[in-house]
């Protein structure tokens, strides 16, 4: 009992845990106005702002049940960038340490696939068919046992993401860049093989370390016989 007492009267709300926060980081500033919420978010981003003098925090409500300690960890992070101040590693190491947790990583699974809005456009393209790429590469490089997920071109024609494998949808999507009849077909198989990869090598997590391409993902990686060839004419794109 003198344990339980001890603890509730060093509990923080997160309103102090932020104010305590804030002093530490300005200690010269007046104490502005501190509003903090736990938002229904599709992912853990969390957001502050300063308005009317007023601190606005916007937490993901997956941080909800977190330890003081992280909460306390974010308050360092968000008040850092606000302020332009270097967040000492050990509060980044702690926050993404919690995240990493294998259960932080399912609820954020699961938050993702119920609350993340998806567009999937399907894969028939105007000049290309996702779905016959991903099976012609299927049974080359995998006998044929990689399951086909949703198939589908980006919204727009992005250079700066040519293609992107989402986990919480079971997703590929393609940029809509390949999908011209200028474009070699080579270019765009080596992205969807690419993409495949990440499907057959699912992200590394030890940690705070978040590994995307492993070792086992750069070996199967280095096999594709036209790599070097494909890479060249994704550079000219």
């Amino acid at each position: 009992m003198g344990l339980g007492l001890q603890s509730s009267l060093f509990f923080e709300s997160p309103e102090e845990i932020y104010s305590r926060v804030f002093r530490e980081l300005k200690p010269r500033t007046a104490l502005p106005e501190m509003r903090v919420e736990f938002c229904r978010f599709a992912n853990a981003d969390s957001f502050i702002r300063l308005e009317n003098g007023a601190l606005h925090v916007r937490m993901s409500d997956l941080l909800a049940g977190a330890p003081a300690p992280v909460i306390e960890a974010l308050a360092h992070i968000l008040l850092g960038k606000l302020y332009r101040k270097e967040t000492p590693k050990i509060y980044s190491h702690r926050y993404r340490l919690y995240l990493n947790r294998r259960d932080m990583r399912r609820q954020a699974h699961l938050v993702r696939q119920i609350r993340g809005r998806k567009f999937i456009s399907g894969p028939v393209g105007e000049h290309f068919n996702l779905e016959e790429i991903f099976e012609r590469l299927n049974s080359v490089y995998f006998d044929g046992m990689l399951g086909r997920p949703q198939l589908g071109w980006s919204r727009g024609a992005s250079r700066s993401m040519l293609g992107h494998f989402d986990p919480s949808h079971n997703a590929i999507i393609i940029s809509r860049i390949f999908d011209r009849p200028s474009v070699a077909v080579l270019a765009l198989e080596y992205v969807m093989f690419h993409e495949m990869l990440h499907l057959r090598f699912p992200v590394d997590h030890g940690g705070v370390r978040r590994r995307v391409h492993t070792r086992e993902f750069r070996d199967a990686e280095k096999k594709y016989p036209h790599l070097k060839e494909a890479k060249e004419l994704l550079k000219r794109l």
